[in-house]
């Protein structure tokens, strides 16, 4: 019976020591050493008693009396144990191993960010990419390269203008009935007048002044734009069109360098929604046109397949790249441009409406949307591009006569049109 006794407290104090070993030794695992040191550090003062002279006084530590020695051999023991905590945090640690076992408060902001990069290097390696990222130039199928200079906006070799040109409008807000109805059938004259999102003065100042003929039951007008990557801009060109709804907006993006795209739009909107319209006048949105000149100088006129306006002879191509006008031997060989009739204004009889939209989308394209559709598509079908006096595409006197006898003035600020228009119905004022 007292064999199974001992037997039996042996067995427990066997599995008292076992369990203790394990607490202290699952504590060695621990990530960066600073939980272990803090560990070890609870076990061991947990085995010394409390100091206070009350309850401590001639009580052993260990297997040594709490004596001078026994102090002595306490702070050898505590010594053993902070060294090899600091060895195992060095080790497990690169930050302590390069400070060589200091505190870490001690590490240099400098040396902690120096293994930080190296470390980060090693990790993720970058190679670096010298090639160029292509980007969707404003022109519709063209792709460019964006480097350190601009990139071009047009193609260096020829394309035909059907690759590169979107059919069709945003016909939501327009008022069609009141721009064409009928599709034109009882109307003389439609005024297209091509313009920019930013430019809302110029059209209020033009619905306040000689837009006011779009009233008439034989007369049209309206604004043409393309399309912007300005979400305000768009948003109050919305609300413009809601108002007044007199805006016809392409698919084209809106630029320069896409003005034939924009007179392509025009000839497109008139060929699907007023096809029988008898003249189309295209001018912008900086001219004053004196709609009751360009009505009798209509009136006279019975000459089919024609383009009347400012004709423009023997014109050589610009090939400085520093010119807003600059055009390559790509895009056109030859030395002198054909005859054609210069952009702010220019009247087509609806006749040839048509076979300058078509024929200008199987054309190679071009910017200067002036040669390209009055003179190289118009050459090729064969239309009379006519000079008439009266369309003046310059800025002239504002003399109350002067304006009278000019069916169109280029370069008009949105405030001159008010100072034109009254001078215009001034009826005090006579001219021989």
């Amino acid at each position: 019976m007292r064999f199974f006794m001992v037997l039996g407290a042996f067995i427990v104090i066997t599995l008292i020591n076992a369990s203790f070993s394990a607490q202290e030794s699952k504590y060695v695992h621990s990530a960066g050493g600073f939980p272990m040191r803090h560990k070890i550090e609870k076990n061991v003062f947990s085995k010394i008693p409390s100091r206070r002279r009350s309850e401590n006084h001639g009580s052993n530590i260990g297997n040594y009396p709490l004596t001078e020695r026994s102090n002595k051999l306490e702070k050898k023991n505590l010594s053993v144990v902070h060294s090899s905590i600091q060895a195992f945090s060095a080790y497990s640690n690169p930050l302590l191993k390069t400070a060589e076992n200091e505190d870490i408060k001690t590490i240099k902001p400098s040396q902690f960010i120096k293994n930080r990069s190296k470390s980060r290097k090693k990790a993720h390696p970058r190679k670096k990419s010298h090639k160029p990222v292509p980007v969707v130039s404003p022109v519709k199928g063209i792709s460019s390269v964006k480097t350190l200079r601009a990139a071009p906006l047009l193609p260096d070799r020829p394309v035909l203008t059907m690759k590169i040109y979107e059919p069709g409008h945003l016909n939501k807000e327009i008022d069609i009935k009141r721009i064409c109805k009928h599709r034109g059938k009882y109307l003389k004259l439609l005024i297209l007048i091509t313009s920019e999102h930013s430019h809302f003065m110029a059209r209020m100042s033009i619905r306040h002044t000689w837009m006011h003929y779009g009233s008439r039951r034989d007369v049209g007008m309206a604004f043409v734009l393309g399309r912007t990557t300005n979400a305000s801009l768009n948003e109050s060109v919305n609300k413009e069109n809601y108002i007044y709804g007199d805006m016809i907006r392409g698919h084209f993006m809106d630029s320069y360098n896409n003005l034939t795209l924009k007179t392509i739009s025009l000839l497109e909107w008139t060929d699907t929604h007023c096809h029988r319209v008898k003249y189309i006048l295209k001018t912008d949105d900086d001219m004053f046109i004196n709609v009751l000149k360009l009505l009798d100088f209509i009136d006279g006129k019975k000459i089919a397949r024609s383009i009347y306006g400012r004709l423009a002879r023997k014109f050589k191509p610009i090939r400085s790249e520093k010119s807003k006008s600059f055009v390559s031997r790509q895009q056109f060989g030859g030395t002198v441009y054909p005859p054609f009739t210069t952009g702010p204004a220019y009247l087509l009889t609806g006749d040839i409406v048509h076979e300058l939209y078509v024929q200008s989308l199987n054309t190679y394209y071009m910017p200067l949307e002036d040669v390209f559709i009055t003179g190289i598509v118009a050459k090729r079908l064969k239309i009379k591009r006519v000079d008439a006096n009266e369309f003046r595409n310059s800025r002239i006197s504002f003399l109350p006569c002067n304006i009278r006898n000019a069916i169109s003035v280029h370069k008009i600020k949105p405030i001159e049109q008010y100072y034109l228009w009254r001078n215009l119905m001034d009826s005090t004022k006579k001219c021989e």
